[in-house]
């Protein structure tokens, strides 16, 4: 993973460890405290396949803004802080574009590249952490980490829907019943996202190499209209769209932040 020197400060993490048949407390995902906060953008958690490119502005009929030039062989929205840090071999990227800094919604784009030319293979809208994005995570502080992180394996309570990554099915990923029935969802289908955990182990994995108060435990999982404690989630099509695609020969990452923080 290129993320270890965001700043000297980008390898955190927020979230607690896996619930499941050893009673870990779960990821920094979503708890009880989400519950009945549905987002209030029409369209949240849906996909918006075709809106407007990240970082496009509002354009009124008959007098839109011109349409900045696009380079094909840049991902759109990423600075050239974090782009340097996008490992070379990879081909798959997952953009997360925060709304704002203090903001739980945001734009998640899959992008794919064929030679030198990125293309947008899905968009969907989704959440990360309730408080919004930092650069200096940990534990409990219910952002989620600015950064460039690989994507290695999946897991969820339900059967493997074709993943390519490779994939741990098992009812410990079931969510406590005291989170409420608005997240009896939240993982059926998740991607862990390698911050502060093991390459190559189940999601549900508690290990947290960098110790516990840098968090650990972030997933990408489905959405359920809120924000979360660090994670990222959108709707069902979008997670299963990830996980039929991200293919570990083409070094998938995901790159996550506030679009102003990406930009810079």
């Amino acid at each position: 993973m290129r993320s270890s020197d965001l700043r000297g400060a980008v390898r955190s993490g927020s979230v607690a460890a896996i619930c499941g048949a050893l009673l870990m407390s779960l990821p920094a995902c979503a708890g009880p405290d989400g519950d009945g906060h549905r987002a209030k953008s029409e369209g949240a958690g849906g996909s918006v396949e075709g809106a407007p490119a990240p970082g496009a502005g509002p354009g009124s009929e008959g007098a839109r803004a011109p349409t900045p030039e696009v380079d094909p062989s840049r991902v759109p929205g990423i600075g050239n802080w974090l782009y340097g840090q996008i490992p070379d071999d990879s081909r798959q990227i997952v953009a997360v574009y925060g709304d704002g800094e203090d903001s739980p919604d945001s734009t998640i784009v899959l992008y794919t590249r064929r030679g030198s030319i990125w293309s947008e293979a899905g968009r969907w809208r989704g959440h990360n952490g309730r408080k919004g994005w930092t650069t200096d995570h940990h534990e409990d502080d219910m952002r989620s980490p600015v950064g460039v992180f690989s994507l290695s394996d999946a897991g969820g309570v339900l059967e493997d829907p074709g993943a390519r990554l490779p994939y741990d099915q098992s009812r410990s990923y079931e969510v406590p019943t005291s989170w409420g029935a608005v997240h009896r969802r939240d993982f059926y289908y998740v991607i862990a996202v390698d911050y502060n955990r093991v390459r190559g182990a189940p999601p549900s994995d508690p290990t947290r190499p960098e110790g516990k108060g840098k968090g650990g435990g972030i997933w990408m999982h489905l959405d359920h209209g809120d924000g979360t404690s660090a994670c990222v989630t959108l709707p069902e099509a979008g997670i299963k769209h990830l996980l039929r695609t991200l293919d570990p020969d083409r070094d998938p990452v995901v790159v996550m932040g506030d679009r102003r923080t990406l930009e810079s």
